[in-house]
This record gives structure tokens, C-alpha cells and sequence, in this order.
């Protein structure tokens, strides 16, 4: 027997059960299909339980180094079984709320694989084999991404971790190899490495953080350094091999072959669309070259009725994209004049220090050869930030030469990743680096550095020494 919905979302994680929400919500018969757990990765396995062990991790930093404000902590442990009940519940917490948000919205929910049969049916396997077909007028898939796989380096949650295996935080190794110095591996690399592991990072590329400014980035690798974390860029894990002891691992650098001696490697080479195994062929749907699907402004894919969001349209792989994406492709699907218009979609990564971005960058201006002016403030003239004992890191604006209008902005610091939510906005409105750095902001916060920076690209800073204001040209 098939059943009938107005509109089916595949896909439950911070794409999936927006859109399931949202449609619901404007009246549409709803039902959302979920393979695994609501929240999908994000949340179950990746930006919550993620941040909740960087809170525990610089808890642990923050007490060792507590004796620069004259507080000593003496014997300070971490009890791993009390750490992962916490991280756990904090995620329980969260999909339950989200569970009967979808049901108070009064949205089914079906547990199972979904698989289009044609572009207005689709198949649900549910986990013990039994199958049901259903038929929707209006489709949102939004089954976000699944991890890049090395060959050779195949994750088995034992001795090679992925992202999931490394948050669930088993234990704590003695000595672990990262691969991939992106966001991914930055973030549990540190988190390990403030908990006492020895963490070396393997990078491919010439520097961490590739598409992020270097002067951003800088600010990160002393950090790095400082809590002796080794980094090996340009440089490629060829091979391992497992002894009684731990581990060997054969990395190609730009010219000799070394030996790193590990206890776990994790595996963090980034995403790749998860557009495979759900039948986009059966439904006519068109994908990119390396699987992204493509939509239009409206979030459709070529085929009408049929939208994509999130991970699975490709990068930037960030879930408050997939949210903000699945709240536009919900409200076209119930009819509305809408369309997925946005000027800047921020990141954080969230190292030590944070850095946060938006926009255009500093060295996307220089790549597309545009002339820019920019401003920066640096944290350790901020009483904030001081106070925090956190003088690490920058904030900078680029902005147009002629209008004013600010472009992009980068932090690297303290917080970054709630205040650059304002610089954020300030692209939407188109609002000029004077018009910010008129706004009175509230003394003594690190949010201060924003309109000194703004106020620096045009040489007006009041706590900073300004420079000549000439507008810098692309090479």
C-alpha cells in the first residue's frame, strides 16, 4: 500500500529537520525520512558533542594555566566515562527537543533508507528489511555529507578513528597522528592535545586552514605550537603499519620519507556530498561532477517539485547554510516567492583562539586581482581580552576603497565566533566601515575591536596607531 504526503524531506540533521518543520508549520502535509538519528551529524556527532569537548578541553588548559592570575589548581584529571555521560546527554537533550518539535508541528516521522522510485515516489527500508513506498508531490533532500576515505587509512573505529570515533572520546591516547589539518582535525587534535596527548597534524597543502587569511591563521599555529602539537605540512600519510606497541606511520614530506609512531590515527580529510545510494537517477535529478546536486535560486533541482539543501548541494559544508537553505526551499515548496539570496555565510572554526570569517577574504580579493582596503585591531590592546587572559589574535575588516562598504572580515581571537555574527550583518545591510564604527558598543567587551578595526581601514582608530589608508591592489 502507498502513502501520500504533500511534501517528504530525506534527511533529519539541521537541513532536513528545518525543512520538515518549516513545511509543516505553513500547513503542508508532512512526513520526514531519517536513516539514523535525528540531528544527523552535526548534532549527534560532530558541532555539539564537538564543542562540548573544547568547553572540557579548555576548562583543563584554562586551570593549568591559571597561576599567571595567581590561582594554582593542583592534580587536575580528566574521569572519561563522566566526560562522555555529560557530552552524551547534552545531545539527548537536543534531539528529543527536536523530536517533538517535528511532532508538534505535526510532521510523521519514518525511520529508514529512503530511495527515489520516480520523481514523485520514492521507497523507505526501514532496519528490519520491510519496505513501504510513498508518494509526494513536493520533495526536499537534504542528506548532507559523508567523510572522505583514504585508502589504506580505512576508519575501524579502533586503532583508525574518524570524527565520530574520536568524540565519543573512548580514551585518551598516548600519541596520535591527524590527517587533514582543516577544520575538522584542528579541533580534535587540540581537544586531544590539551587532554595530553602528543597530536603530530599531516597537511597535504602549503598551510593549515586552506581558504582561511594566513595572518588569521598565524595566531592558530603559535597556539599550536605552544601546546606542542607538531605539524607537518605539504606532506601526505603514505602508509601504516600496526605493531604490538602502537602504531607506524610512513608520511611523504616535500623530500624524504619520515616515520611518526602513534597509539591512533584519525582520518579528518573533509566531506564529500552524500548524494549516493538515494535512486537521484530514477528521479531524473542532475548532480555536479564530485556528486553535489545542483539547485537554482529557488533550491530546486532540475526537476520541478524536487529541491536539495545543505551538505548535498556541495560546500561550504556548515549547518547554519543547510538551515537557512531549508527554511527558503520549505516556503517555495508551500507556494511562496522566494529565493536563496544571501550575501555572506559566516564560519568558525574553533580552535585556540577561534577564528571566525565572512565574506570576501583578503586573499580572495588579491586572487580576483581587486583593489581593497582593510583595518585591524589587535586583541592585546583590548581590556577585555586582556582581562581574560585571552591578548591573542586580531580583528579585520576588508572593504571597498571607494564606498566604504565592508566586503569580508576575519577574527582571530577570544569569541570570535559570536561577534562575527555583527560584521556578518553589516555585508547583508551593505553598511560602510564609518557606519559601524560610529555604533557605540558596550565598554569593556572584546565586540569593541570591531569598530576600532572598522574605524582603522579609514585611519580614524582611537587605540590604535593608524596607518596610511591607501587601498591595497590585487597582484
Amino acid at each position: 500500500m502507498t502513502r501520500s504526503y504533500e511534501a517528504i524531506v530525506i534527511g533529519g540533521g539541521p537541513g532536513g529537520y528545518v525543512a520538515a518543520i518549516k513545511l509543516g508549520q505553513l500547513g503542508l502535509e508532512t512526513a520526514l525520512v531519517e536513516k539514523g538519528s535525528i540531528g544527523g551529524v552535526c548534532l549527534n556527532w560532530g558541532c555539539i558533542p564537538s564543542k562540548a569537548l573544547i568547553h572540557v578541553a579548555d576548562t583543563v588548559s584554562h586551570l593549568q594555566d591559571a597561576s599567571i592570575f595567581g590561582v594554582t589548581a593542583n592534580e587536575i584529571s580528566v574521569d572519561v566515562e563522566k566526560t562522555r555521560a555529560w557530552k552524551d546527554e547534552i545531545v539527548r537533550k537536543l534531539t528529543d527537543g527536536i523530536r517533538r518539535l517535528i511532532k508538534g508541528n505535526r510532521v510523521d516521522i519514518i525511520e529508514g533508507k529512503a530511495r527515489f522510485t520516480s520523481d514523485r515516489s520514492l521507497s523507505v527500508e526501514a532496519k528490519g528489511g520491510e519496505t513501504q513506498e510513498i508518494a509526494f508531490q513536493k520533495c526536499i533532500v537534504a542528506t548532507g555529507a559523508r567523510p572522505i576515505e583514504i585508502p589504506g587509512f580505512e576508519v575501524d573505529g579502533e586503532t583508525i578513528w574518524g570524527a565520530q570515533h574520536a568524540l565519543d572520546i573512548p580514551h585518551i591516547p598516548g600519541r596520535m597522528l591527524v590527517i587533514g589539518g582543516g577544520v575538522i582535525g584542528l579541533e580534535i587534535g587540540t581537544v586531544y592535545a590539551k587532554l595530553g596527548t602528543k597530536v603530530t597534524i599531516v597537511e597535504m597543502l602549503d598551510g593549515l586552514l586552506p581558504g582561511i587569511d594566513r595572518d588569521l591563521v598565524r595566531v592558530v599555529e603559535r597556539r599550536l605550537r605552544q601546546l606542542g602539537v607538531t605539524v607537518m605540512t605539504k606532506a601526505r600519510a603514505k602508509s601504516l603499519e600496526k605493531l604490538e606497541d602502537g602504531l607506524r606511520v610512513a608520511v611523504e614530506a616535500t623530500k624524504d620519507e619520515e616515520i611518526v609512531e602513534c597509539d591512533r590515527v584519525l582520518v579528518a580529510t573533509g566531506f564529500t556530498p552524500g548524494s549516493e545510494g538515494i535512486g537521484l537517477d530514477a528521479a531524473g535529478i542532475e548532480t555536479e561532477e564530485k556528486g553535489a546536486i545542483k539547485v537554482d535560486k529557488t533550491l530546486q533541482t532540475n526537476v520541478s517539485g524536487i529541491y536539495a539543501v545543505g551538505d548535498v548541494t556541495g560546500p561550504p559544508y556548515l549547518a547554519h547554510r543547510a538551515s537557512k537553505m531549508a527554511e527558503i526551499a520549505a516556503e517555495h515548496a508551500a507556494g511562496h516567492d522566494v529565493t536563496y539570496d544571501v550575501k555572506s555565510v559566516p564560519s568558525a572554526v574553533y580552535t585556540d583562539p577561534e577564528i571566525a570569517v565572512t565574506g570576501l577574504s583578503e586573499e580572495q580579493a588579491k586572487e580576483q586581482k581587486r583593489e581593497v582596503k582593510t583595518g585591524r585591531f589587535m586583541l592585546g590592546a583590548n581590556g577585555r581580552a586582556l582581562g581574560a587572559g585571552q591578548p591573542h589574535g586580531h580583528v579585520k575588516v576588508v572593504a571597498d576603497p571607494e564606498t566604504g562598504a565592508i566586503l569580508g572580515a576575519g577574527v582571530a581571537g577570544h569569541t570570535a565566533s559570536e561577534i562575527i555574527s555583527e560584521l556578518t550583518l553589516a555585508i547583508e545591510m551593505g553598511a560602510g566601515v564609518e557606519t559601524v564604527g560610529s555604533a557605540i558598543h558596550p565598554h569593556p567587551t572584546i565586540s569593541e575591536s570591531i569598530p576600532e578595526a572598522c574605524m582603522a581601514a579609514v585611519g580614524k582608530a582611537i587605540h590604535a596607531i593608524n596607518r596610511p589608508t591607501r587601498p591595497k591592489r590585487g597582484k
